[in-house]
């Protein structure tokens, strides 16, 4: 450690968590929130570094990849602070560490806010204020629009603040390969989630037609005589339920085969498709155009 001591005051953490309000502020299809981290980041690295060498290099460290829910990015925006103020004042910390660590957190973190505000908190604050406007309040928005700030801004300080003070713990047991724990457990969580997720983000569809069945009489339902009524809607789910087909041809396509002997795995390889080219310093733009242009010809020749 160096013998003058840098460290960030609660102003400079709380001009980092202003700044993070508008992490979504530069999103890109490329690196997402890395324009809006580094953003927030600015204020600290000004603090941490003296050299024009220094900051440029931790501005390029933090102009990576990154996506999370804007609000939940706080916590790790508190630990990465700790971090780069270790690293400043002469830590270990290198920029492969401080690279997992947010890799790791931001894909678990993600789905824990998407629920709790997204789907949670907003919609109740919205009713509230619905019902006060529909009963001719002018309270109904401005309530929302209070609470929801209040909680908003609550949240991402205190949790900046925990993620700061957690951070700090970690790393003064550098010698002890804490760090190293951390980062490989958060690297081998998000790279979990990840792949879980594979098959719930990624959606490939073949088309093609393999071969048509065409059912006997008795095995399908005759949709001419099934009655425009109530009473035909009934007769007809009573036929399905009991096993009946919805129409007299069963198509089946290349889609259905694959799903037969693994289902999701055109998006896997697809997937693993992807991390190789960017092994490869491929563009990330340039695969999301040749995926855009590879899937308009497969529809056009009838293949997805």
């Amino acid at each position: 450690m160096t013998d003058n001591k840098v460290t960030l005051s609660k102003k400079d953490r709380l001009a980092v968590a202003w700044r993070s309000t508008f992490i979504q502020g530069s999103w890109n299809y490329e690196r997402m929130q890395n324009g809006g981290w580094c953003y927030a980041m600015i204020p600290a690295i000004k603090k941490l570094y003296k050299t024009k060498e220094d900051r440029a290099a931790a501005l390029t460290r933090h102009l990576e990849f990154f996506n999370t829910h804007p609000y939940v990015a706080s916590p790790i925006l508190g630990v990465t602070l700790a971090l780069e103020e270790e690293r400043a004042n002469g830590a270990p910390v290198d920029d492969v560490a401080i690279s997992g660590v947010k890799v790791g957190m931001m894909g678990p973190l993600a789905g824990v806010g998407d629920p709790v505000f997204w789907f949670t908190i907003r919609p109740m604050l919205g009713a509230l204020g619905a019902s006060l406007a529909l009963g001719g309040s002018i309270l109904g928005p401005i309530l929302f629009f209070v609470l929801w700030n209040i909680i908003r801004w609550s949240f991402m300080w205190y949790t900046q603040e925990f993620g700061y003070k957690a951070g700090s713990k970690i790393t003064e047991d550098l010698s002890g390969g804490l760090l190293q724990m951390v980062t490989r457990g958060a690297s081998m969580m998000g790279m979990f989630v990840l792949g879980s997720l594979i098959e719930r983000w990624v959606t490939v569809k073949f088309t093609a037609v393999v071969s048509k069945t065409t059912y006997s009489k008795g095995a399908y339902i005759d949709w001419d005589k099934i009655a425009s009524s109530p009473m035909g809607i009934k007769e007809a789910l009573t036929q399905q339920a009991s096993g009946m087909a919805l129409d007299k041809v069963k198509v089946t396509t290349l889609q259905d085969n694959l799903d037969q002997l693994i289902p999701g795995l055109a998006a896997l390889l697809l997937t693993f498709l992807c991390m190789w080219l960017l092994k490869k310093k491929v563009s990330p733009i340039i695969i999301i155009l040749g995926i855009f242009v590879v899937g308009v010809v497969f529809h056009v020749i009838g293949l997805m």
